[in-house]
């Protein structure tokens, strides 16, 4: 790490510590976290993964997960969107130094302060990403692309999307067409329908509905067989650096709830107790315990990862099943976690004043974010089995 970019990190403990003190208002108005967008871009955080020769900070994927998962710490809606562009950035960065340069145009946009989305949640699409219910229609010059995305975090802020769609033109042998769309391309359109959901409101992660979008092929950055089987490079490293993002978010989440449940646990008080303190009390100990031993769990899990990945580790085709099982070990942890942070918290959990209930309706969403808890499980399951993730049909 050059003196520079440590001299830019330096800097990002205050604003952490912003970030943490405009969350509440995020959450409470259901309003996008453009302050901390604002302050973070200006410090460089966007350019962390992107390599030095190209205007980045040159970050390895440790040492920006770190870095994601103080700020969750403090503000995790925050961190999970950031994630969205961090793992773009992240995994064509390694393919850039792997000798990989076809995507070197997105990390140099990414350098001059583009903002990348992901666009890969569909309705009714469990498989998002290898199978799409968005047509990419093959036309002179590109794809036109015809569907409606979910959950598009970043929403107020991103200038490119990555997403995928269809090519069906051969029924026989559909292929998946990935790209990265610029959000001034006619025919996209915000749904603006991220309000009073459970959690992670200042993500704002809008639906975007693409009308016969036209996308020239020199955006688009691979075409790949439809199914697990056809998945290419690109975004078999981008699914490793999501998961890593979402977990490394999540243990963030985890500590601050541990954390607040302590100071809250240490200010209860009770008239039955001989000394007047909860603190004194088998069950909170027991609950509080608990806690830190999940938090030890999690953190030797997720770490040992990140590590091997950055250090060039081999795992082979294990690859992918790692970072599954450690993204459903820990978001499933995160969840019991403030679950049991509201129930020493007591009746002050509930209001926002405590900080609690945020933590608890934010944490829940864990286990929805790519591959969910079933998603991964069969996955994984199958993997262990022997069973090929096309085989059809899919059960029984």
């Amino acid at each position: 790490m050059t003196v520079q970019t440590k001299a830019k990190l330096d800097n990002l403990a205050a604003i952490f510590a912003r970030c943490a003190d405009r969350a509440p208002a995020y959450d409470r108005e259901n309003r996008f976290f453009q302050e901390d967008f604002d302050e973070l871009r200006d410090a460089g955080y966007l350019l962390m993964p992107i390599p030095k020769e190209l205007g980045g900070m040159g970050m390895s994927m440790e040492e920006v997960m770190m870095q994601q998962r103080a700020l969750a710490y403090h503000a995790a809606p925050t961190a999970i969107a950031l994630n969205m562009h961090l793992y773009w950035m992240g995994a064509i960065a390694d393919l850039w130094r792997m000798g990989d340069r076809s995507l070197e145009w997105v990390l140099r946009k990414g350098a001059a302060g583009e903002v990348f989305a992901a666009g890969h949640a569909e309705s009714g699409n469990d498989f998002a990403g290898v199978w799409s219910s968005t047509e990419a229609v093959p036309v002179e010059g590109g794809y036109r692309f015809r569907g409606h995305k979910n959950f598009g975090s970043l929403t107020p802020v991103w200038t490119y999307m990555g997403l995928h769609g269809l090519d069906k033109s051969d029924p026989d042998k559909p292929k998946v067409v990935h790209a990265f769309i610029p959000r001034n391309s006619p025919g996209i359109e915000i749904r603006e329908n991220w309000n009073d959901v459970l959690g992670m409101r200042a993500t704002r992660s809008d639906d975007t509905l693409l009308d016969d979008v036209f996308v020239p092929q020199e955006y688009i950055a691979e075409v790949v067989p439809a199914g697990f089987n056809g998945m290419g490079p690109m975004m078999g490293t981008a699914f490793i650096w999501f998961l890593s993002g979402a977990s490394n978010v999540y243990l963030g989440l985890a500590r601050q709830a541990f954390d607040q449940t302590v100071k809250i646990a240490g200010r209860k008080k009770s008239m039955a107790m001989p000394r007047g303190a909860m603190v004194n009390h088998p069950a909170i100990q027991t609950d509080v315990a608990e806690m830190y031993m999940a938090l030890e769990n999690m953190s030797a899990h997720i770490d040992r990862l990140i590590k091997d990945w950055s250090s060039g580790v081999d795992h082979g085709q294990l690859w992918p099943l790692k970072f599954m099982a450690a993204k459903t070990h820990i978001v499933e942890s995160a969840w019991r976690i403030a679950d049991r942070a509201l129930e020493v918290s007591g009746g002050f959990g509930i209001f926002p004043a405590s900080g609690i209930e945020r933590l608890f309706r934010d944490a829940r969403l864990g286990r929805i974010h790519p591959a969910n808890s079933y998603l991964s499980r069969e996955l994984m399951g199958k993997a262990m089995l022997g069973i090929d993730w096309d085989e059809q049909p899919r059960w029984g």
